[in-house]
């Protein structure tokens, strides 16, 4: 998973991963840690503390409900507490959760019907949850496309492309009784940015 690291004069190291927007760190002396984030609305500076990750000895917490909004601009920072006192607070540079999220594959489900491979595709989902308690898909929030390859002996015979609305992928006139095996990626069409592919799927047509 893609991370962005930052040097320290406390905690040694601070990443930021995205999807979940957990905040990472490391600190050899593993000091007691305390941590703030920072919601950057329209210029206002109060920074805001997440409660369930003061005072932890964890190396990471989870800051996705303080950056909930995909919208808006965030700052996260960090300090540690030792016997001789606090460390200075070190800051992330501004990130914005919907240009740097790293996104999931799609999930797939494959059936065969003669030669002809039909694909459901799944969006990935964000850990932020709807108002019936199920989690938000990544769609919902950002425009997303998929990339299907359908492989036939490890060399990519067919390359697919749909945009988020499409939920379904048929490629018909393929060979009788043959192994194919599908992997897919998430796209951001505007940055371009990819997905680690989904693990293999194979079929085998009638």
């Amino acid at each position: 998973m893609p991370f962005i690291m930052f040097a320290l004069t406390g905690p040694q190291w601070l990443d930021l991963v995205f999807v979940m927007c957990l905040l990472c760190w490391a600190d050899s002396r593993k000091l007691f840690i305390l941590v703030t984030s920072l919601d950057f609305r329209y210029g206002d500076k109060e920074w805001t503390n997440s409660e369930h990750c003061q005072g932890i000895h964890k190396l990471e917490c989870d800051l996705s409900e303080a950056t909930s909004d995909p919208r808006e601009w965030y700052y996260a920072r960090v300090r540690s507490l030792s016997s001789e006192g606090f460390s200075s607070w070190v800051l992330s540079h501004r990130f914005y959760p919907q240009w740097e999220t790293s996104f999931s594959p799609p999930q797939l489900k494959v059936t065969v019907t003669g030669q002809t491979i039909t694909v459901q595709i799944r969006p990935p989902r964000t850990p932020l949850r709807g108002q019936k308690g199920s989690r938000i898909r990544v769609t919902k929030l950002q425009k997303l496309a998929f990339r299907i390859y359908l492989m036939h002996d490890g060399v990519e015979e067919e390359i697919h492309e749909t945009d988020s609305c499409s939920k379904e992928l048929v490629i018909e006139r393929l060979r009788p009784k043959t192994t194919y095996c599908l992997q897919a990626l998430s796209v951001t069409p505007r940055s371009g940015r990819k997905s680690l592919r989904s693990s293999s799927t194979c079929v085998n047509t009638q």
